[in-house]
């Protein structure tokens, strides 16, 4: 009535009440009455909000990435902001302008402008992967940027939800992650099958080097047995040639003695002789019929013998001579006789 107003705001919401261009009361969550006629109102939002953004950027390989995310902020000087935007509100509470609108477009140009100057430096595959380093870009880009600070806002934080490449770059990343992947798929196998290659030559290089090993014991063995063998003839060629010079020894002293029992002999014949020879030394110049007398042999016969000897010796002087066969078996019957 007559222009008079009541309006209502809640508590997150800071009122600027101007009368005539002056401010008339300001503050949280107010409810007043206002003259509508010289009266300019005006509501800014006091709660934090989550800004998201998307926006395109290229890589030093002139490749695009579309990075997507949000930026969570604050009006913390509501007047400040009032001074750079319009936030009026008309009778029934709604914004005349959608100025937030531009707001939300300032901060994204700001987070925008503090990312191309990093994603311009890097390549398409390391752009994917900088999340982390994009979202401490905005970040600080933020704070120290002196648009945003102008407008009074407060940033709260920025998180990057995706850094993607386009679908054809995308498709040809995954295919060229693909043929990575099955390439160490290969190199794995390739690996494993040449560890077990190696395994086994290994196991055959451990047989082998056991066969070796016996060989070599089986070698020593052998030597040993033909060593022991050896030493087993020497010993039996120095106990055979201990015999033989015990024999020589035995036969050396066998012949002395036979020479010394010769020479022993000797002497004794050469003395039994010297004896006999000097013994019959003085029968030598004798007549062995002198001799023959002198052993005065009683028996007839043997001095018929001896005249038998005595008549051989002189057959070249006797004619003829007529022995009886009487005087025969007289002599062999005294023969007889004496043998029995």
């Amino acid at each position: 009535m007559f222009g008079i107003k009541h309006i209502k705001f809640d508590s997150m919401t800071y009122v600027l009440h101007y009368r005539n261009g002056n401010i008339k009361r300001e503050g949280r969550g107010l409810s007043f009455f206002y003259f509508t006629p010289n009266s300019s109102i005006v509501a800014i939002p006091m709660g934090s909000n989550d800004l998201p953004f998307i926006f395109n950027e290229t890589t030093s390989d002139y490749q695009t990435v579309n990075i997507q995310g949000q930026i969570s902020y604050k009006i913390a000087d509501p007047k400040t902001l009032a001074d750079v935007l319009d936030f009026t509100v008309d009778d029934n509470g709604q914004y005349k302008k959608n100025d937030i609108e531009k707001l939300s477009q300032r901060i994204i140009n700001a987070a925008q402008t503090s990312t191309s100057s990093f994603i311009h430096e890097i390549k398409l595959k390391d752009a994917i992967r900088s999340a982390k380093a994009i979202e401490e870009r905005i970040l600080e880009g933020l704070k120290t940027s002196r648009a945003i600070a102008m407008l009074g806002v407060e940033i709260l934080g920025a998180n990057i939800l995706a850094v993607q490449a386009t679908p054809e770059m995308a498709r040809a990343l995954e295919t060229e992650t693909r043929e990575k992947l099955q390439q160490e798929a290969d190199h794995a196998i390739y690996e494993r099958r040449n560890f077990a290659v190696e395994q086994e030559r290994r196991i055959k290089e451990s047989e082998l080097n056991t066969e070796i090993a016996v060989e070599e014991k089986q070698k020593q063995i052998a030597e040993k047995r033909i060593e022991t063998e050896v030493q087993e003839v020497e010993n039996e060629r120095r106990i055979l040639e201990m015999r033989l010079a015990t024999d020589i020894a035995i036969e050396n002293q066998r012949t002395q003695l036979i020479e010394q029992k010769t020479a022993n002999d000797k002497k004794e014949a050469e003395t039994k002789g010297y004896v006999v020879e000097t013994t019959l030394k003085p029968y030598k110049e004798i007549d062995w019929r002198i001799l023959t007398a002198l052993n005065n042999n009683p028996d007839p016969g043997f001095n018929i013998s001896l005249a038998f000897r005595q008549l051989a010796e002189n057959a070249d002087k006797i004619g003829n001579l007529n022995i009886s066969p009487e005087l025969l078996d007289s002599i062999l019957g005294n023969k007889h006789d004496k043998r029995r």
